[in-house]
């Protein structure tokens, strides 16, 4: 018969070091603390117990972890490769490449496999795939429940991976296993940015709750009735009654009949004492400064201009210190586990940041003005970059402008 949680619960402790399985089928032990906080959650100073599935409840979290992984996720990635002349192109008829810019797994678009790679380093602080190869190349990576895995380092230095999954554990070895971690302090495993955060998370969770708890009893404040008398108990649920049917802010304009000499005091902290508003607004600055995010971007504007000189710097400041760490970390680990020895001397992988201008047509025209009229693209190559045809001949020349050529050169050209 299958056990439910309490019972799985009650027999890892009674069995310290026996292995027990969950509802689903997994294998876990008590020193699982990643099993046991998707339960529980881990404890925070304002007594809320913080859970991956419970930060993202909060809008701040949500909206930040979607932004980064979004936006990570929507430039493009592709393999090149290293030209003796110094030059680079994309290694098209390479294998990677199609993983990596078309089809990562069965399951999976390019997008949705890095998205869920970024939300698993920014809430678990790693993120695991297991690596297919077909004739020693590889030929898919298949995403992997961070939680349901365990890192083991081996005496000769080397990792092993535990998996469990269903009904099944298995063993995966370092050299089958795309492994890209966050912030780590010990080089083998990342840790968990929502653990660390659970006193700023678990702090907007208490804010939540108040907040809704105060709009539930129509924002009204607590309101304690006294009388000197003594009044029987029938009575007091009469008047309990009473006043819950008028109470909320769909019954606003009732006034309840104060009988039995009873007198109305309010009692408690009223919203606006305890700053409740004030205090959601800098929960939601701490945890965009947890994620690193401006909060604009988030869509909270009350400070939109507190870095450098506006939002431009803004942009500027959440490409180079929020996604480019993520982007070279990825970038990095594919370099290291997807690539052999041999072919990382003559590819690499990279995304394009050139991504980010899709949406800004004129930051686009002065790139493509400024590369152009500097020799550095040709116009066709900004065409293919445009999506459109080649048009050949001077179109294909690297040009610069000449605006300070001497004055009795003007009007003459060279052959």
């Amino acid at each position: 018969m299958a056990k439910n949680f309490f019972q799985v619960l009650s027999d890892s402790f009674k069995s310290p070091r026996s292995e027990v399985l969950d509802t689903g089928g997994n294998v876990i032990r008590p020193s699982d603390s990643e099993f046991w906080a998707n339960f529980f959650g881990w404890q925070s100073a304002s007594g809320q117990n913080v859970s991956v599935d419970k930060s993202l409840r909060l809008s701040a979290v949500w909206a930040c972890v979607g932004l980064i992984s979004d936006t990570v996720s929507t430039l493009p990635l592709n393999l090149y490769e290293r030209l003796p002349d110094g030059g680079r192109r994309v290694a098209s008829e390479h294998q990677l490449q199609d993983v990596l810019h078309s089809s990562p797994n069965y399951n999976n678009t390019p997008f949705e496999f890095w998205q869920i790679e970024l939300a698993a380093m920014l809430l678990r602080g790693n993120a695991y795939a297991e690596i297919k190869r077909t004739a020693n190349k590889v030929s898919s990576i298949n995403f992997l429940l961070p939680q349901s895995i365990e890192t083991q380092l081996q005496e000769d230095g080397s990792l092993r991976y535990r998996y469990s999954n269903k009904n099944s554990t298995r063993i995966i070895s370092e050299n089958d296993m795309f492994h890209t971690k966050a912030f780590t302090l010990d080089g083998i495993t990342g840790i968990s940015p929502i653990q660390y955060g659970a006193n700023v998370i678990g702090s907007a969770m208490s804010a939540d709750a108040a907040a809704n708890s105060t709009f539930k009893n129509g924002l009204m404040p607590t309101v304690a009735f006294s009388t000197d008398k003594i009044i029987k108990k029938e009575q007091r649920e009469e008047f309990r009654t009473s006043v819950r049917e008028i109470s909320g802010a769909m019954n606003a304009g009732k006034s309840p009949i104060l009988e039995y000499g009873l007198e109305a005091k309010q009692i408690g902290i009223s919203p606006e004492d305890a700053q409740l508003l004030e205090s959601r607004k800098f929960s939601i600055e701490e945890i965009c400064r947890w994620f690193r995010v401006p909060p604009w971007m988030i869509g909270y504007t009350e400070k939109n201009t507190s870095w450098g000189s506006g939002l431009e710097q803004q942009m500027i400041a959440f490409v180079t210190f929020n996604l480019n760490p993520w982007i070279t970390r990825i970038q990095q680990s594919i370099n290291k586990r997807l690539l052999s020895p041999e072919d990382r001397s003559k590819y690499y992988a990279e995304f394009s940041l050139d991504g980010l201008l899709k949406g800004d047509s004129s930051a686009r025209a002065s790139f493509y003005s400024a590369m152009v009229n500097n020799g550095i693209y040709t116009r066709d190559e900004v065409r293919v970059k445009e999506n459109l045809p080649k048009r050949g001949g001077n179109a294909d020349v690297l040009t610069i402008q000449t605006a300070m050529a001497p004055i009795d050169a003007l009007g003459k050209s060279k052959n």
